[in-house]
């Protein structure tokens, strides 16, 4: 990536890669994480700053409505969102510089301080990258377009446990919004 002013108002999201999402991908891991440290190293090289969102609940998980199919879950212990399963996944875990965004909701804006982040940071583009593409990377996406951000989807960034739904939304859905392209290209 070239050096340049348009670098100074970007930054990249690392959206729920965290022990319980990395979990989830099995086998995919090994080449969903060369993909995303190469993009936090392209990042980090061009003075991007690196964002982490992670999801996050207080004990007995207050803040999930029962109406709330996905997060219900959460109560039951389906998926387990206590303790070490809610960190930044060990490879690719933040630099003290890095910023640590909490969320309650699927979209990285919803329930967090995001938004004010950015502003403060002069961010008007994004880079989206996370776990899982249906999820947080879809829901932010749709956020920040109405948000007015420019934004970027690196396609290897990011994963679903269905990957046909991956294909759709990253060569179908996101395009419509957003410049959709690999950690390598967005690299050059």
């Amino acid at each position: 990536m070239e050096q340049n002013k348009k670098n100074e108002n970007t930054a990249l999201l690392v959206m729920d890669v965290q022990v319980a999402t990395m979990k989830m991908l099995g086998d995919k891991n090994t080449t969903y994480i060369e993909s995303l440290t190469k993009a936090i190293q392209t990042a980090r090289d061009n003075k991007i700053p690196v964002i982490y969102v992670v999801i996050a609940f207080r004990k007995g998980f207050p803040e999930v409505s029962p109406a709330s199919k996905m997060f219900e879950r959460l109560k039951s212990g389906a998926i387990n969102l206590d303790g070490d399963a809610v960190k930044v996944h060990s490879s690719v875990e933040p630099q003290p510089d890095d910023i640590i965004v909490t969320k309650k909701r699927v979209s990285a804006f919803t329930g967090s301080d995001l938004e004010v982040v950015l502003r403060a940071q002069g961010i008007k583009h994004i880079v989206l990258t996370g776990i899982a593409t249906s999820g947080v990377v879809l829901s932010t996406l749709r956020e920040a377009s109405d948000k007015d951000y420019v934004i970027t989807v690196l396609a290897d960034c990011c994963a679903d446990m269905d990957e046909e739904v991956h294909r759709v939304l990253t060569t179908k859905i996101f395009p419509r919004q957003a410049d959709v392209m690999t950690a390598e290209e967005w690299g050059q």
